[in-house]
């Protein structure tokens, strides 16, 4: 890990605060799979349509490992709520299907400075809802229905789970991936590995103010450990990283799934960073990672 990000570092590639959203998402398009393993073929890769927070419709896309009738993962990209996409997660998603034979379903949610917070949260949690009762139009089995992301994504699930929760739906899994958990990135991880560790302080500070005003911070929307409960989600799979300023967040939230009684696969990654999930090619973690996850997956979703 140390002599990949010395690597990244030599490459002198522009911080994400120096970039424009524009010029940011650009970049991450660019580079988001360049240590993931190759596109993995599989039986169904299909775009497709979902409906979006706003009514309108919101641009998905589904793997699945083969043409039966499979359970379901809904997957949020990260990218601090600001970039990333079907894009830069096509690689990841194709290995989540491959690996845990089930299908899963990337949402395009709208990104901020555009689209700012809760948008990203609606659009989650109307593709949540449709497939619950729809995702049979896909050929799918709505009634084993997971859901998760990594990053910003993985806050994206938690707070789809508690919405789910909050309205019936039955959830199998929640998959949280290096989640943010928090409202203004204060814990001892955020100081310990501010800087030198990919994902530095000023792109934490970059990424809140495109996305969210100030005092809408604290909203357990945006911030899930500050949920009045947790009591009745779904079961966890929480994966983080050791060297990540969102780790602390991550061991907080699943303390407090546990707290409540929720059943919690907690993998920790030692010695790597925010976003090694994504670094398959050079790192074996990032292999082990996607094969916990799989294996949530599996365990979760069977008949």
């Amino acid at each position: 890990m140390a002599g990949l990000l010395d690597r990244i570092r030599r490459v002198g590639r522009q911080p994400w605060h120096r970039l424009s959203p524009d010029e940011a998402r650009k970049a991450y398009v660019l580079g988001a799979e360049v240590l993931e393993p190759p596109r993995a073929p599989l039986s169904r890769v299909q775009d497709l349509t979902l409906p979006g927070g706003d009514g309108g419709e919101r641009p998905a896309r589904l793997y699945a490992p083969s043409t039966q009738r499979l359970p379901l993962l809904l997957y949020f990209h990260g990218g601090g709520f600001v970039i990333g996409g079907l894009e830069t997660h096509d690689s990841l998603c194709r290995q989540l299907a491959l690996r845990s034979g089930c299908a899963v379903l990337a949402l395009d949610y709208r990104l901020a400075p555009e689209h700012r917070f809760p948008a990203a949260v609606d659009d989650s949690w109307a593709a949540m809802r449709w497939l619950a009762q729809h995702a049979d139009a896909l050929g799918l089995d709505g009634r084993r229905l997971a859901v998760g992301g990594d990053s910003a994504g993985g806050t994206l699930a938690a707070v789809s789970a508690l919405h789910a929760r909050d309205i019936g739906v039955p959830l199998a899994l929640q998959l949280l991936i290096t989640p943010g958990t928090t409202a203004h990135a204060d814990t001892p991880s955020h100081k310990l590995f501010a800087n030198g560790f990919l994902l530095d302080a000023a792109a934490i500070d970059w990424f809140f103010d495109h996305a969210i005003d100030y005092h809408h911070r604290r909203d357990w929307r945006f911030a899930p450990l500050l949920v009045e409960d947790v009591d009745g989600v779904a079961p966890a799979c929480v994966i983080l990283a050791e060297c990540d300023p969102l780790v602390d967040e991550g061991l907080a939230y699943a303390d407090r799934l546990r707290a409540a009684a929720v059943a919690v696969d907690l993998e920790l990654y030692r010695g790597v960073t925010h976003d090694f999930i994504k670094m398959g090619r050079v790192l074996n973690e990032a292999g082990h990672a996607l094969d916990a996850a799989a294996a949530a997956l599996k365990q979760a979703l069977k008949p």
